[in-house]
């Protein structure tokens, strides 16, 4: 097994970065509420919330968004749905290990991004300036 790509760029030379093969992980990650799901859920009190605690303290998600990216996460092990034959019925969502797992990959790459912003939009401005 590789070792991880992790120290200094001239260390890091003569090791190769190997993506996993499309999986749809990665499309899954990329999408615009999935992550922030995760989050929600990563900090909840209790560890569960309800759909509508869910939707309601994610910003500009919609209940067929937060229904779909909830839907894909349980399908793929992140999440756990619990449903409670009540009247009203009553679900509740939490990560599981898998998913909790996730979370210090994320991490890593929320630091990248914090660390690495600034250059990333300045890029952006010189690369719109130039006209491409």
């Amino acid at each position: 097994m590789d070792k991880p790509l992790h120290g200094r760029p001239d260390e890091i030379v003569g090791r190769c970065f190997k993506p996993v093969p499309s999986n749809g992980v990665c499309t899954r990650l990329g999408d615009k509420w999935t992550v922030q799901v995760l989050w929600r859920l990563s900090v909840a009190h209790g560890k569960r919330l309800r759909f509508s605690a869910l939707k309601s303290e994610i910003d500009g998600i919609t209940q067929r968004m937060l229904t779909l990216a909830l839907r894909n996460l349980e399908r793929d092990g992140l999440v756990a749905r619990h449903y409670f034959p009540e009247v009203p019925p009553r679900v509740e969502y939490e990560l599981t290990e898998m998913g909790a797992g996730i979370l210090s990959a994320l991490e890593g790459l929320n630091f990248w991004i914090q660390d690495n912003l600034p250059r990333i939009e300045e890029s952006r401005r010189a690369y719109d300036d130039a006209g491409q």
